[in-house]
Parts: C-alpha cells; sequence; structure tokens
C-alpha cells in the first residue's frame, strides 16, 4: 500500500526571499522571485593545514600513534641530546604528558591510538653510536608495558596497523626486513624490495604502504604496496624525501609530510589515491624527523627539526569536502575609526551598533553611533562623552559604553543606550581604564582588563543592570584584549599585551578565571565577537597589522579564512562565531588609516542555489 506521502506529496516551505543564514539543506519555494531553491554549506576544495597547541617538550625523531587529528600520541624522541622517555597525548586542544616509556629512545615508530599503542625499535643515547634498539612496548591508555622484541633490531622505518596487529618494515641495516605482530609476538614475512631508513608507511597489517626513505647517499622517491603476503612496487612520490611522516588507511589511501631532500628540509605533502601522488596543501612549517599519524581525512604532525633546532609545532590536517567559513564584504561606515567599540551581542548580519573611536586626521575622539542593517550603517544620536578604546556590551537596541579615553584622562564613565539615545548611567567603573574587553549584555556585563596608569591591569568588573563590583581578577594583566560572552557567568578573554604582545586565553565561570590553550598568533588590539564556547578573534597587532582569524571551539583555536583588510584596533559583534562583524580599525601607515570597512563572516558559508527546470 502506498505512503500518504507517495499520494500526496511533501510540503516545500514557501518563503518571501531566501531562507536566514540558519537554514539550509533544504528545498524551499522563494515567492519573491518565483523560485525552487536549496541552500547548502560550502566545503573546502583542498585539504588544510591548521596549526595547533606545541607539545610541551621540542623534540625529533619522535614516535607518532592517532587515529585522527585530533588523538595522538607523541612517543619518546631525541632532544638532542639526550633521547627522552616523554609521552605526550593529545586531546585536540592540548598536549597533555602521561607516563613515560619505560626505555626512552630516539628514531621509534609508533601504531594504533592514542589510547591503545605500541612503541617499537629506535636507538638509545651512547654517542657515536647511537644502538639500535628491538625494545616493544604497549600502552594501555594508562601505562607502558614491555611485550614481544623484533626479531631484528632497526630504527627509522615504517610502521602500520594496531596495537595487537601491526608491520614493521625497513629501517637501519638490514633495511629490509619485514615483521609482523600478532599481539604477542613477531614474525618475519616477505621483505621489501628496496630497502630503506628515515622512512614511512601507513595503513594496516594486511594493507600497508612503504614511502620514499634514504638509501645511501640520498633520498629516494620509491613507494611499495603490502597486500598482506608480498610488496609491490610502485609509482614514485613526486618529491623524494627522507625523515618524513606517513599517514592512511591502506596501501591505496594514504600521504606523506615534509621531510628533508637534497637541497634542504620541505614543507611539501602528497596524497596517494592507489595510482598515483598528488601535491597538495604544504604544511607551515618546514621540518624533518616529524612524528605523526592519523587518516588522509583527518591527520596530524608534531615536533621535529628544524635546521637543526627541535621544535614543538603541531599541525593538522583537515581534508577536502570540510565545511569552511568565509568573510563577505559588508557597508562601510559613514565614518571611518579605529579604537571603536560595537554592541558585541548583536545577532549579526543583520544587526549591529559601532560607536565612539578616534580619527587620526584631525586628530579626534569621536560620538559617533551608527546602527547596521545587514547592508549599510546609519547614524544615530552621539555618546554623551566623545571617547577612544572604549569597549561595548549588549545589542543594537540595548547597549553599555564602558570606559575609553577622552583625549584627556582615562573614564570610569558608563553610558546606556536604549535604542534611540544615550545616558549617562549612575554606575561608573571603580577604576577608569581604557582598552579593555567589554562581555555581555545590558543587565550582565563584564569589564576585563585594561591600562590605567601605570600600567596592565587584571581588574574584573561585574554590571547588574544599576552598578559595577569587583569580582575575581585575570591570572594575567593585560589590555587591548579580544572577549566574548553573553553574560557575566560565562566569559572568553584572549590576546593583549602584557608586554609583551600575548597569546594567552582565560575562560570565567562565575567566580573564576582560568587559563586555557593559547592562540596560534599572539595579538593585540584584536576584535573578539561569540560566547565562551564558540568565538572568533580577529585582526589586531602582531606587531604588525594582521588579517588572522581563529575560531575557538571551548577546547582549542583553529586558524580561519583570513580578513581582506590586515588592521587593528578593531571592533566586533555577533553572538557566535558563525555570523559575525568586523568592523573599522586601524589600516596603518601609507593608506587612508581611518578604516571604514565591514567584513561579515559566515561559519560555513552557505550557498543559495535555483533549482532549474
Amino acid at each position: 500500500m502506498a505512503d500518504y506521502k507517495d499520494i500526496v506529496g511533501t510540503a516545500v516551505r514557501n518563503n518571501a526571499g531566501n531562507l536566514s543564514d540558519d537554514q539550509k539543506d533544504q528545498i524551499f519555494y522563494d515567492s519573491t522571485n518565483v523560485d525552487f531553491k536549496y541552500r547548502i554549506a560550502n566545503v573546502t576544495t583542498a585539504g588544510a593545514w591548521r596549526t595547533a597547541g606545541n607539545l610541551n617538550t621540542a623534540r625529533r625523531a619522535l614516535g607518532g600513534a592517532a587515529g585522527s587529528g585530533s588523538q595522538a600520541l607523541a612517543i619518546s624522541g631525541d632532544e638532542d641530546p639526550p633521547v627522552t622517555a616523554v609521552v605526550e597525548q593529545w586531546n585536540g586542544g592540548t598536549w597533555t604528558e602521561v607516563s613515560d616509556l619505560n626505555a626512552g629512545r630516539g628514531g621509534v615508530l609508533g601504531a594504533g591510538t592514542y589510547t591503545a599503542a605500541l612503541a617499537t625499535g629506535g636507538y638509545v643515547e651512547s654517542p657515536p653510536s647511537h644502538p639500535v634498539q628491538a625494545l616493544n612496548e604497549s600502552w594501555d591508555g594508562s601505562s607502558w608495558t614491555e611485550v614481544g622484541d623484533l626479531n631484528t633490531a632497526r630504527r627509522g622505518g615504517g610502521m602500520a596497523g594496531t596495537q595487537t596487529a601491526a608491520l614493521f618494515f625497513g629501517g637501519t641495516s638490514p633495511g629490509a626486513l619485514n615483521e609482523s605482530w600478532n599481539g604477542s609476538a613477531w614474525t618475519e614475512l616477505a621483505d621489501l624490495n628496496t630497502g630503506r631508513n628515515l622512512s614511512a608507511g601507513a595503513g594496516i597489517q594486511t594493507s600497508a604502504i612503504y614511502m620514499s626513505g634514504y638509501v645511501n647517499p640520498n633520498a629516494n622517491a620509491s613507494v611499495e604496496t603490502w597486500n598482506g603476503s608480498a610488496w609491490t612496487e610502485t609509482t614514485d612520490v613526486n618529491t623524494a624525501v627522507y625523515g618524513h611522516t606517513g599517514a592512511g588507511s591502506s596501501n591505496s589511501d594514504s600521504m606523506k609530510s615534509t621531510g628533508n631532500t637534497p637541497s634542504g628540509q620541505t614543507a611539501n605533502v602528497e596524497l596517494w589515491n592507489g595510482s598515483a601522488w598528488t601535491e597538495t596543501t604544504n604544511v607551515s612549517q618546514s621540518s624533518y624527523q616529524v612524528g605523526g599519524n592519523g587518516t588522509t581525512s583527518s591527520s596530524i604532525i608534531f615536533g621535529g627539526s628544524d635546521n637543526n633546532a627541535d621544535i614543538a609545532n603541531t599541525e593538522e590536517w583537515v581534508a577536502a569536502g570540510a565545511p569552511i567559513g568565509a568573510y563577505a564584504t559588508g557597508g562601510d561606515l559613514n565614518t571611518g575609526r579605529y579604537g571603536l567599540a560595537a554592541a558585541n551581542q548583536a545577532p549579526a548580519h543583520a544587526t549591529g551598533l559601532a560607536y565612539g573611536g578616534a580619527r587620526n586626521s584631525p586628530s579626534s575622539q569621536r560620538a559617533e553611533t551608527e546602527s547596521y542593517n545587514g547592508t549599510s550603517w546609519t547614524e544615530l544620536a552621539d555618546l554623551n562623552t566623545a571617547r577612544q578604546y572604549l569597549s561595548g556590551t549588549g545589542t543594537s537596541t540595548s547597549a553599555l559604553a564602558i570606559g575609553g579615553d577622552d583625549g584627556s584622562s582615562k573614564q570610569v564613565k558608563t553610558e546606556g543606550w536604549n535604542g534611540s539615545s544615550w545616558t549617562e548611567l549612575a554606575g561608573n567603573l571603580n577604576l577608569e581604564r581604557e582598552g579593555g574587553a567589554g562581555i555581555g549584555v545590558y543587565t550582565s556585563s563584564l569589564f576585563v582588563g585594561g591600562q590605567h596608569p601605570p600600567g596592565r591591569q587584571s581588574k574584573n568588573e561585574s554590571w547588574n543592570g544599576s552598578s559595577w563590583t569587583e569580582l575575581a581578577d585575570l591570572n594575567t594583566a593585560r589590555s587591548f584584549l579580544g572577549g566574548a560572552g553573553a553574560n557575566n557567568t560565562a566569559a572568553l578573554v584572549f590576546g593583549g599585551t602584557e608586554p609583551p604582545v600575548s597569546a594567552k586565553t582565560e575562560t570565567w565561570n562565575g567566580s573564576a578565571w582560568t587559563e586555557v590553550i593559547d592562540l596560534n598568533d599572539s595579538r593585540e588590539t584584536l576584535a573578539g565577537s561569540g560566547s565562551s564556547t564558540s568565538a572568533l578573534a580577529m585582526g589586531g597587532l602582531s606587531p604588525g597589522r594582521t588579517t588572522n582569524t581563529e575560531e575557538w571551539d571551548n577546547s582549542t583555536w583553529t586558524e580561519v579564512a583570513n580578513l581582506s583588510n590586515a588592521r587593528g584596533y578593531i571592533a566586533g559583534s555577533g553572538t557566535s562565531a558563525s555570523a559575525t562583524l568586523a568592523i573599522a580599525g586601524n589600516l596603518g601607515p601609507g593608506t587612508a588609516s581611518d578604516g571604514v570597512t565591514t567584513e561579515e563572516w559566515s561559519g560555513s558559508t552557505i550557498t543559495t542555489k535555483v533549482l532549474t527546470d
């Protein structure tokens, strides 16, 4: 019997014009333009690397075990000298030191995941020979246990598989050996066709790949695939490297990253589809003897050596097809300025409120207030006190203007906006300041940090709709920092100047500030928007003006698409990281330095398409 929807059909939503940004993945009828349409999220056309939190211990020749880019182990390695037994666990936001290996080793290889892994082979510190090891240790998520050793001690080969089903192949002479692990013992299987050292492997025990490496006297481009019983030579990589890393789920789906070449270290990354290697987006940091693992859709690299200096860098790979965000140009302000404030909880893009600030020529503090309707700015009633470096909270119809500098002194004044005019409120700040972070709404705000002679402040004041109360201070005093949050009980602050320029991030739970993972890029005079769990950090000085934008997901900062214009002393507005305004700012020498530009950020950009007959 036919279903009701098969007989009658399914209703299509009727809408006058396009649906709003938060409506996607659905068909609708645009009655204004007489079209059937659908909305989809734009995705990356090529994979991308994003910088992440550094290792606690910089090192090279370390092992890696990872199921994805958000879960990994960084195992042992070489601090040149000595070798270290340190193991760190990655949760997608921070590296945490966990139980050490029983025997610290350089050139150790890893397999498995961050809760179930192997650490195999390597060398111990005994210059100049660095004797190779057959040691094999198993990780259960909390501690390491020595289990069955390799039949032949080696370092620097390739590894594939899991904690209970793995392969170890190649490495130091004899460099063609291949051994299989069944969870308790290693068994020698068919050798590689070409023995190599300082190479990389990926895949599983029955479907693995061995990529490039070192064959005296230089890098070798050879690639071999394993089908469970034999190795077969296949298409070479485009760029021969050694000291690189690999990732992938099988012998037909893998990648190689970074490494050393005859002309020096490289940032080169290549993807393998089972028949050909394709060069893709490079990592930002060229290096060699790196650690890493994962899949071609989500992987990670960390540590290594940059021109003989051990590094702690971490980068995550996001494959093509992931949702992306982007900026679009919005309407210009009527009065260009910098050091202005915005009602930071206005639900962009359709609304916004910008006020105060300064101009360079002629030099002056500003009182203008402008309202945004999604297309253009309209001038409204001025502030009662013209000032720069003030802070704003609230929405386009109910906002606060807090602190700042009127050109002669720092301010304690708070003004309230009712949608048509500003009123000086009786409740003044307890300490006059400029360059603080304003967070929250008209009846529930914070004013955090800032500058008051003779220096930067850690002060934190809470507004209840009528007065300011001092609460627990920031851990790090700073000014010209960014902030985000919906009220005075949940907030996020980031960046600023201590001095020096800071990357520190702190979260507020209503009673105390806690330091969490830093921004990827230190900067001051940046803009913030969103909530304590979903925020953007935009632009600023680092120390030069920057376009950099980072997104906070409640555990880590991720670099996303940049602003079109590098600027500092910028204002931000928006309730989440998915819809934000970046407003005006200072563009610097050689430009019309008083900014008027508005840029509209849309997370996971939505495109509207028309259904054609």
